[in-house]
């Protein structure tokens, strides 16, 4: 059978990938969209579009009447779900089975049995594979969520059966959390998936989250395809993954390998799948977790190392064909990085954040003189509006090299050359962790984040020697700006300013006193005698830039705030002010303006709808107790008191849509 026009069945970056794909085998392809994507890039590259409706994915991308009415209408032969919404609906495959429609994915029967996680961790055990402690059956309330809790022994991990994504899951450490946990969880899966069933296994400590891609044809081959390490996490969402995993020998990949391949073989599984496990980093064991029938978000890393195309393999399978390569053939070869671009803001806790993308500019695509590779997925461009409704990831940025350290070392530049502005974003945290030297040793966790950084992120702060390297690069900013001015300002040499060569900068509580000699390498003299040669094709205007610093390469973010340069590299966010020596004389006396005090109200801390109020004025609320819920980019988010404390007014109703730092209430 050959597919001659695909529709995808999803948005942004995964149908802007499948279409790429599609393309190059001379595939047509149909975009859907609802409201909110009317200008959206995945719909701008496909050969044809059909809106399915209104922007929330309830009434849109997760409604199989209107995907169906716009295969109909466009005749489609085939339907790639991507994942996410309807790519695990097992309603869904059955319905293009109906229409006579080739479902770019696994037959029914193995959604049914692997979405589900419950079955599949039944299913799993059933095939031989290693399962973690739990409770599979049906859970009827919180009290009961609690008793099975009790028995299994905290922590417990609290899981939707239809979930994926991070959505409808909790971690319980003891009774409270659990009867919490239960609730939250069952609420988020039944407005993610439209199906709250839940059950609870037990959460093993230290441990990192490995996965195993598998794939296999309809004429009974299936292989796997190495593994993936995906053990950076926030809130059970992946932020970070690699390929292969630091932490496997030879021996424990082929042993998973195997296992995952006989899960698969077990449900006469086909296409792309992913079978994930928690591997305890002590012991070196491994306990099935889940299996999701789709293309994992994560997917690059393997066709990175594997050199093969995973959507094309998908396309060919549904087609009929059988896979032209056996397992021998199946080599790893170097080391792949991904780092997800998320709209949330990582100095307020990584709450999502929403708005207009005032520039987007990624890092260039491609093979690099070093060996890496650079690799970029994404579903938005410049000028494009990053809605509420829909998941918070917007790209994955990766690398590939011949090794991990290389790979890393590239993923570190790419960062830094990646401009994201009129929106909060992860970009400074990614570069954070690729400047560890736990990340670079591989001593992964899926508790990494909460380890390494328990009170949030608050930025980078510089050594001594990055701030030195910052100040020289302001020195010469300051210089090409200053120099530009006194050319406006008259073209006769004698009548023009003379620009000084003394400074002092400040940044990020540092202070140097320094001199600059310019010329085709600018060479600045710090107090101490110190050194540093600063070459760059920097003019004002120019958003980013490649410093040279004393022979060292520095992609640096500059943003010209009044008299103040901001200066953004490898997660460092500095503010450095250029002043002649008088002048910071005068500045150190100036006296500093407070921030107002907002210490007695509960600001909402992202764009979101209040989806629940938890006390009423008047109400005496303890330390830690619920306030209010808001809800955003489908997840909740629950908001809680710092202290004890007495509700004077509540400003806001349920349903409400707020924006940032928005009064929900004030106490007295």
């Amino acid at each position: 059978m050959s597919l001659k026009k695909i529709l995808i069945a999803n948005r942004g970056e995964i149908a802007c990938r499948v279409i790429k794909t599609a393309k190059t085998m001379g595939i047509q392809t149909v975009a859907v969209y609802s409201d909110a994507d009317r200008d959206a890039l995945h719909v701008k590259m496909a050969d044809e579009a059909v809106h399915i409706g209104p922007a929330p994915s309830n009434q849109s991308y997760n409604v199989i009447d209107n995907i169906i009415e716009a295969i109909r209408e466009t005749g489609a032969d085939a339907v790639h779900p991507g994942y996410g919404f309807l790519s695990e609906n097992p309603v869904f495959a059955a319905a293009l089975e109906k229409e006579g429609v080739a479902f770019i994915g696994p037959p029914v029967g193995a959604i049914e049995a692997m979405g589900d996680k419950i079955t599949s961790k039944k299913l799993a055990a059933e095939a031989g594979v290693s399962t973690v402690p739990g409770h599979m059956g049906l859970i009827a309330d919180a009290d009961e969520a609690v008793k099975i809790s009790d028995d299994i022994g905290y922590p417990v991990m609290i899981k939707a059966s239809a979930g994926g994504g991070g959505k409808g899951m909790r971690i319980a450490w003891n009774a409270d959390e659990a009867r919490e946990g239960f609730q939250s969880s069952k609420n988020e899966a039944k407005n993610a998936f439209g199906d709250d069933r839940i059950f609870i296994e037990k959460f093993v400590t230290e441990p990192r989250h490995i996965e195993i891609q598998v794939l296999g044809d309809k004429h009974g081959n299936c292989l796997y395809l190495g593994e993936r390490e995906c053990s950076i996490q926030r809130r059970n969402q992946k932020v970070i993954e690699e390929a292969p995993s630091p932490f496997l020998d030879e021996a424990t990949r082929k042993a998973m390998g195997e296992q995952a391949v006989a899960l698969a073989k077990a449900v006469g599984y086909h296409s792309a799948g992913t079978v994930e496990f928690i591997v305890d980093g002590r012991q070196n064991k491994f306990y099935f977790l889940e299996m999701n029938t789709r293309l994992q978000v994560e997917h690059p890393v393997t066709e990175l190392v594997t050199g093969l195309d995973l959507v094309e393999q998908m396309i060919r399978v549904a087609g009929g064909e059988a896979l032209s390569f056996g397992q021998n053939d199946v080599q790893l070869k170097g080391w792949a990085i991904e780092s997800r671009l998320y709209a949330e803001d990582p100095y307020r806790n990584f709450l999502p954040s929403i708005g207009r993308l005032t520039r987007y500019r990624p890092p260039q695509e491609g093979a690099y003189p070093d060996g890496s590779v650079v690799r970029n997925d994404t579903g938005v461009t410049e000028g494009g509006e990053i809605s509420m409704y829909y998941d918070p990831m917007i790209a994955k940025l990766c690398t590939h090299a011949p090794d991990r350290a290389s790979a890393i070392d590239a993923m570190s530049d790419a960062l830094d050359n990646f401009e994201v502005e009129g929106i909060g974003h992860n970009l400074p945290f990614l570069s954070a962790v690729m400047r560890q030297d736990r990340f670079r040793s591989g001593k992964l966790t899926t508790a990494y984040i909460a380890e390494e950084f328990p009170d949030g992120f608050a930025g980078v702060e510089p050594d001594d020697h990055a701030a030195r390297m910052l100040a020289a690069i302001a020195a010469l900013i300051n210089y090409r700006i200053q120099d530009r001015a006194a050319h406006i300002s008259g073209t006769i040499d004698n009548h023009r300013r003379s620009v000084g060569a003394d400074w002092v900068v400040t940044l990020a509580g540092h202070a140097f006193t320094l001199t600059l000699a310019t010329g085709s390498i600018a060479t600045i003299t710090f107090a101490d005698g110190k050194t540093t040669s600063v070459a760059s094709d920097w003019q004002p205007g120019m958003s980013h830039a490649r410093f040279d610093v004393d022979g060292r390469a520095a992609g640096i973010k500059v943003d010209l705030k009044g008299p103040a340069i901001r200066l953004r590299w490898r997660g460092m966010d500095v503010t450095a002010r250029v002043r002649s020596p008088h002048v910071a004389a005068l500045a150190k006396l100036m006296p500093h303006k407070m921030p107002p005090d907002t210490s007695k109200m509960l600001l909402c801390p992202m764009p979101g709808v209040i989806t629940a109020l938890s006390v009423a004025t008047g109400d005496t609320v303890e330390a830690g107790q619920a306030l209010a819920t808001v809800e955003a980019m489908k997840m909740e988010n629950i908001l809680r008191a710092e202290r004890r404390g007495v509700v004077k007014a509540v400003a806001v109703e349920t349903g409400q849509s707020l924006a940032v730092d928005e009064m929900i209430m004030e106490f007295e």
